[in-house]
């Protein structure tokens, strides 16, 4: 595992050989606080060393990215795009075969570039096309069609849209129906992950074939709609956070990195930003692994926004398919 000059390790992807910084920076802000903000948030995260950024079509992120992006190359933050690592994520109306390259030229142009590093399926649900909606009313939801829109998320790559392709929130079931008819396997799988909810199966799913696990919501998403303070305030990791002269935060970025995952960190704040960077000269002992590991499990994000009596999803079990 190689490493950017701000000693962030990269995760190389098997078939082309890209590398990912394992920490992102988030930029999924709810509620949004505009442009502007999220703009001077990047820039300052490009400043303090961040170089892998994640968006998605949904968040309405990608213009101020893409803004934040040209104005660092012009001020000498960075001195080439290649130096960065860029994710956006399709969203549920766009997520039709004949659609799904047109979306990915929109976030491009949003973004200001030619060609993205990863391309995500942001949930494995269809709606309306052309809706864009949040949250989707219960009538637009459609089943999605795994074969086209898969075989479309090839062609992004092929055409050089994006150099790597995968998903988020898909369970195991899910990974195995793509896996059956992927030309090209998922990279990626992005899912909510944290000392609360380890995702241990889907790990070990996900290790043993090949696809690389990335984690939001590693803090509990604190100050969401769907987030809570139950990381951040779990006694166990405050204990191990005070023994170690670090704080709860950097304690479960730390075991989430050890897990051999990468991590997407959401703070606007310069010294969080910071802090949550610090990770990486430091590990967490066999006993203290042991705790963490006992921790009681529970979903944060259960997926309820997409469920529907009309859509494939009834339940979360659903969508999860019993992964709960």
């Amino acid at each position: 595992m190689g490493s950017t000059s701000f000693g962030i390790p990269e995760h190389r992807f098997g078939s082309n050989g890209e590398k990912m910084p394992v920490l992102g920076f988030g930029t999924a802000v709810f509620p949004p606080v505009g442009a502007e903000a999220t703009k001077m948030a990047i820039l300052q995260s490009i400043k303090l060393g961040y170089r892998h950024f994640d968006t998605a079509a949904k968040y309405g992120s990608e213009q101020p990215l893409g803004e934040a992006i040209q104005e660092a190359l012009s001020i000498g933050l960075i001195q080439s795009r290649d130096e960065l690592f860029i994710t956006t994520k399709l969203w549920c109306g766009d997520a039709h075969g004949d659609l799904v390259v047109p979306a990915l030229k929109r976030s491009l142009q949003n973004l200001k570039l030619e060609c993205l590093d990863l391309f995500l399926i942001h949930w494995p649900v269809s709606c309306k096309p052309g809706t864009y909606e949040f949250p989707i009313k219960e009538e637009n939801f459609l089943p999605m069609d795994f074969n086209s829109v898969w075989a479309a998320m090839e062609e992004c790559q092929r055409l050089n849209l994006t150099k790597s392709i995968g998903v988020s929130n898909f369970s195991c079931k899910k990974l195995t129906d793509i896996l059956a008819i992927a030309n090209i396997p998922p990279a990626v799988n992005q899912v909510e992950m944290n000392p609360m909810w380890q995702q241990k199966k889907l790990r070990e799913f996900c290790r043993a074939n090949g696809i690389f696990l990335t984690a939001y919501s590693p803090l509990g998403a604190n100050g969401t709609f769907w987030g809570s303070d139950r990381v951040l305030e779990c006694e166990v990791l405050k204990e191990i956070a005070k023994a170690k002269g670090k704080t709860a935060a950097q304690v479960s970025l730390r075991w989430i990195h050890e897990q051999g995952v990468g991590v997407i960190v959401k703070s606007f704040n310069g010294e969080r930003m910071k802090q949550n960077l610090g990770i990486f000269d430091w590990s967490l002992d066999e006993d203290e692994l042991k705790k963490i590991d006992e921790l009681p499990q529970s979903r944060g994000v259960t997926g309820v926004a997409y469920t529907s009596k009309y859509g494939p999803f009834r339940t979360v079990e659903d969508i999860w398919d019993g992964e709960m």
